[in-house]
């Protein structure tokens, strides 16, 4: 899909976001020519309309945004750059440019099952997850009851710091479980919301 950069002098606006947390890190403008920097380099390349120039982010502070995916709107006039970020965003020293933390805890359960998909596909010797597919669906059931069991024990008899360990290790055997069924961690979130009332 051909962009335009026409409709404000040559610039597109370019909303960057964290590939993992989803928080929308910054904003830049782009010309073709930064465009063009940016697909073939894999780094966020703008084009800083004070210096007039092309402007790697990063390029003072090693602070790069290594792109994962781009998105361009229906307008065909903005993008959206999903990338990961190699240190703070802003230049004021804060994760992003509108102040807020760069962190989503719960996104990581999503970051976790890519992984362990992508453990799925390749099966490196010595992973732990591969030894799980190997094992086959019901060693991986078999994990997810016992942890299940394990995580009880502490809920009724432990404590605080053991009932997250044990809780931990069952939601990480029970993601295995889903991604060897062909299931995802967000199919959890659509079936609760489903249910869920106000």
């Amino acid at each position: 899909m051909n962009l335009d950069f026409n409709k404000a002098e040559g610039l597109i606006p370019a909303i960057i976001q964290d590939n993992k947390t989803n928080k929308v890190l910054m904003l830049g403008f782009m010309n073709e020519e930064a465009y063009q920097q940016t697909k073939e380099t894999g780094k966020v390349t703008f084009f800083s309309r004070t210096k007039n120039r092309l402007w790697t982010k990063g390029e003072t502070s090693g602070n790069f945004l290594s792109v994962k995916q781009i998105l361009i709107d229906c307008d065909r006039d903005t993008l959206l750059i999903k990338a990961d970020p190699a240190g703070p965003v802003c230049h004021t020293g804060n994760d992003t440019c509108f102040g807020e933390q760069n962190r989503e805890d719960v996104m990581f359960l999503k970051y976790l099952q890519n992984f362990i998909e992508q453990r799925r596909q390749e099966m490196p010797e010595g992973s732990y997850t591969t030894s799980l597919f190997t094992k086959g669906v019901n060693r991986m059931a078999q994990k997810v009851g016992e942890e299940a069991v394990e995580t009880v024990i502490e809920a009724t008899n432990g404590t605080e710091e053991g009932l997250i360990y044990e809780a931990s290790d069952m939601i990480y055997h029970l993601i295995v479980l889903l991604t060897s069924k062909g299931l995802r961690i967000e199919d959890l979130s659509r079936e609760l919301m489903r249910r869920h009332k106000e």
